[in-house]
Formats: C-alpha cells, sequence, structure tokens
C-alpha cells in the first residue's frame, strides 16, 4: 500500500518534465512563432522623406515615416544624430504615421531605424542615414573660466555671438550647456543679459571639486535660421576655500582657510564720498604693478583728491577699480580710519601675503561699510549677492529669466 503514492508521484514528475520541454520547444522558435522570426527588411513597407545620395535635408521641414499599404504598421522608431543626441518625435496609434517634434540639428548625419510588423505579427526593420544642410548662420560660443584652479566663488561663463530673447530659444541654450561636478552640486544657469549666461551652485562649490561645462549646442537651431556654433569645453578644479571678510567699521580683514582663521589684517578702505561697496567680490586677477591715477576715475588732475601712485600686490575684485593692495603711504590709518579712495590698502607686508594666498574665484567680503551693495553683474562677479530663490528665476528651464533677462547697468563710482 506505501509503494502506491510513490509511483503517482513518478508520474506526475515525468509529466511535468514533459509539459515544461513541449513549451520550451514552441519558445524556441521550432513552432513558428512570429516573434523568433529574424526581422525582414522593411523597405518596401515603409518611407521615409530624408533625401538620398549627396543631398541634404531641409532643417525647416520634419521627419516623417510612413507606412505603405495596410499589410503592415509602424511600432517604433528612432532617429539619433552623429554626436548621440536623439530626435524626439511622435508615432500615430495606429502606426501609420512617426513624425519628429524636434527641429533638426544642422550639418549632421542622421541614423534612422523604423521597427515594423506586418499583419502576422512578424518584425520587420528599416535603417535609413542621411545628412542635413549646414547652417547659413552660426552663432559663436564662448565657455569661461579657461581651465584651471579657481577659488569656490568661481561662476561659469557662456557667451553667445547672437542674441537670444525668446524663453523658448533661451530654454534650447541651456539644456545644450552641459555642467558636471564631482561631488554633485545643486546649481542653475541664470541669463545676464541676452548675450550671456552665468552659472554657480547654490552655495559655494566644495573644496577640491571637479567642474566640466561643454556645449552640445552646435548645430542646435536657436532662432530664425540661427544655429549654435562649437565651444571649446572647460575644466575646473577648486582649490581650499579662501575668504576674506574685510569690516569697514573696525578696519580689520580677516581671512580663512577651510573655515579656520589664518590671518587678521589692519586694513584702511573708502572714505566717505569714495565708500568701499558691500558685499560678496570675487577675485578677478592679480597684478604684481599697477599705476594708479586719479584721471582714469574722473578725479581732475590737481585737485585735493588727485592722485599719481605705484602700487604693489594688486588684488582686483572689480572692473572698475577696486583692489585688495599694498598701501605704504597709509599705514598709520590702517586699522584706524578709512582713507582710500575705494580699495582695500594694508601694509606692503600683509598685502604680499595676501596676494601669494589668493587666486582667481576666491571670496572677498565686505560688510559694514558706509558704501552702497555689490552690483550682481558689469562690474566683477557679484553673483552672490543675489538669493537663490532669485538666481534660479533667471532661468528659462527653471522660473524663467524674471524680468526678461535685463540688467541694472553698473554703478562706476572712483575707487582706488
Amino acid at each position: 500500500m506505501n509503494d502506491m503514492p510513490r509511483k503517482r508521484i513518478a508520474v506526475s514528475v515525468t509529466a511535468l518534465v514533459l509539459a515544461i520541454g513541449a513549451a520550451m520547444a514552441a519558445c524556441d522558435g521550432q513552432e513558428g512563432h512570429p516573434l523568433s522570426a529574424r526581422p525582414y527588411d522593411a523597405a518596401r513597407q515603409v518611407a521615409v522623406n530624408a533625401p538620398t545620395g549627396n543631398a541634404k535635408a531641409n532643417l525647416d521641414k520634419p521627419l516623417e515615416v510612413t507606412a505603405k499599404g495596410k499589410d503592415g504598421r509602424i511600432t517604433d522608431v528612432t532617429a539619433v544624430d552623429s554626436a548621440g543626441r536623439y530626435l524626439a518625435g511622435e508615432l500615430a496609434a495606429d502606426g501609420s504615421i512617426w513624425r519628429s517634434t524636434g527641429p533638426l540639428l544642422a550639418g549632421t548625419r542622421y541614423t534612422v531605424k523604423v521597427s515594423t510588423e506586418d499583419e502576422n505579427g512578424a518584425p520587420g526593420i528599416r535603417i535609413r542615414t542621411f545628412d542635413t544642410a549646414a547652417a547659413k548662420k552660426v552663432m559663436k560660443v564662448e565657455l569661461g573660466p579657461k581651465s584651471g584652479t579657481y577659488g569656490v566663488g568661481q561662476p561659469l561663463t557662456a557667451e553667445l555671438g547672437a542674441p537670444v530673447k525668446s524663453k523658448d530659444a533661451r530654454a534650447a541654450v541651456e539644456r545644450s550647456l552641459k555642467v558636471t561636478s564631482m561631488p554633485p552640486v545643486d546649481g542653475a544657469w541664470h541669463w545676464v543679459d541676452d548675450k550671456k549666461l552665468h552659472f554657480r551652485p547654490k552655495e559655494y562649490w566644495p573644496v577640491g571639486a571637479t567642474v566640466q561645462v561643454r556645449s552640445t549646442l552646435e548645430g542646435v537651431k536657436v532662432g530664425d535660421k540661427l544655429y549654435g556654433g562649437p565651444a571649446e569645453p572647460v575644466e575646473l578644479t577648486i582649490g581650499d576655500r579662501i575668504e576674506a571678510i574685510t569690516d569697514a567699521g573696525s578696519h580689520r580683514m580677516t581671512v580663512k582657510r577651510n573655515g579656520k582663521v589664518i590671518n587678521t589684517i589692519p586694513v584702511t578702505t573708502g572714505k566717505p564720498g569714495f565708500s568701499t561697496r558691500n558685499g560678496v567680490k570675487v577675485v578677478l586677477g592679480k597684478e604684481y604693478f599697477v599705476r594708479m591715477r586719479g584721471t582714469s576715475i574722473g578725479i581732475p588732475a590737481g585737485s585735493s583728491e588727485s592722485y599719481d601712485l605705484p602700487v604693489y600686490y594688486a588684488t582686483r575684485v572689480t572692473w572698475s577699480g577696486e583692489y585688495v593692495h599694498a598701501a605704504p603711504w597709509s599705514v598709520g590709518s590702517q586699522g584706524n580710519d578709512n582713507v582710500s579712495h575705494g580699495c582695500t590698502g594694508m601694509s606692503t607686508s600683509n598685502a604680499a601675503w595676501f596676494f601669494n594666498t589668493v587666486r582667481q574665484g576666491d571670496i572677498v567680503e565686505v560688510v559694514n561699510s558706509l558704501g552702497s551693495g555689490m552690483d550682481p553683474f558689469g562690474n566683477g562677479f557679484g553673483d552672490w549677492n543675489i538669493a537663490w530663490d532669485d538666481w534660479r528665476d533667471g532661468s528659462a528651464l527653471l522660473d524663467g529669466t524674471r524680468g526678461g533677462g535685463r540688467v541694472e547697468a553698473a554703478r562706476l563710482r572712483p575707487q582706488v
């Protein structure tokens, strides 16, 4: 009696093995399932409105793929350019036609892969390549700054060779400007004006970060018959976090490296009528020697405010002439009074130390001055004086270039 159940189990297992084998045989194509067939050449089944031979595709016409007759339908279409960018498109629900919804890129080669199926469900494939016409109007694109090592405050820049005004065109430009950072950061582009964009993270760049910016704008339509041109990529390495905070009220500059105070320097800043601008500035460059003349900033020669001085260890923070520099003639006032024409002056030894410590992109902030605030743009990099939400509002991809991308004109006051 005990042997009977075991026999039943053995028979059941054998039946199960046979069932699995039959299923596998059906799936391996031996039963002629349509999906198991090698895709047939669908050249006679579909038509592509792209030119052949040396002819170039019209940039103003969409790419179309249509099914011929009623014996099959289109199941999928991909169109990829030579740089790996996909052309957006829509496929009709009945598989009769696919039409591009994005613009063709200028001066490139597309590979179009069309997948079909016939009335029996067998798969077909059609591959076509074609070239697009060259752009008649090409917009220059220049990325900045130059590749190198910078401080944590350095913005990225993109200069365009033609004005871009519409929101859609600006969005196309932003999508083509690729910024990568290791470690990753939250950042955004901001339209300074119709021809210039700046990119900055929400907070200062992380110490030791590697930042890359490149453009895929070449061939992209940005206006009436206007297409983007090539651009050289840029790679930045971010150095230590150097911050110099100048308190115009206490006449002291505190210099920090990665949050730790490394020096406190007695200084003098702008006197009444020439007060130093408050706010965050970014080091623009360093000049060992500069000849500073009052006439260059509108002070009449021979007047009581006139000067003509050799200046050493000059670290520039605005284009209008504000520097941190050696001022041996005012050592007696440094740490006590503000007597300059807007620059931050210090002893020669302190200025040499500062000059050798900072690099382009480092932060120089002025507080408690009687002067106005640092302009966001036009007189250096005042980008960090804009609140993050307002910065994002200057992006066509985020909140939409509030104010049409207009920028307040820089107030260039005498600063020496």
